[in-house]
């Protein structure tokens, strides 16, 4: 990944499965935002066959609210996934910066944690 802060990076996730089987993702980005024209615009949260299984979009910059954390609820994962990749992107640079990835059997790991 480019360390670059021109790039969207995922710096912390937390996943939560609740009681329907669904999954909450919270989803802590850093980006330098610069306004309207360059801003991290979306995070997703994708299958280890690089499929899309949810996403967020991001409908304003947060220029002064630096990281920022945002989340999206009922998220459908098959149960045989067992991790799942995070990224960002932003509307210049697109993705590239820091993923994290998440296994979802683990109760921690490297920047995520996840409640059952």
């Amino acid at each position: 990944f480019n360390p670059d802060l021109n790039f969207a990076h995922v710096i912390f996730v937390r996943a939560t499965r609740s009681n329907g089987g669904a999954w909450r993702f919270d989803v802590t980005v850093r980006h330098n935002d610069e306004g309207w024209d360059h801003y991290a615009d979306l995070w997703q949260v994708l299958a280890p066959d690089g499929s899309i299984l949810g996403e967020r979009v991001l409908l304003h910059p947060h220029d002064t609210e630096q990281p920022f954390t945002r989340s999206q609820s009922g998220i459908q994962i098959p149960q045989e996934i067992t991790q799942v990749t995070v990224r960002a992107k932003c509307t210049v640079h697109g993705f590239g910066g820091q993923e994290i990835t998440v296994d979802l059997t683990a109760a921690e790991g490297e920047n995520f944690s996840v409640v059952r």
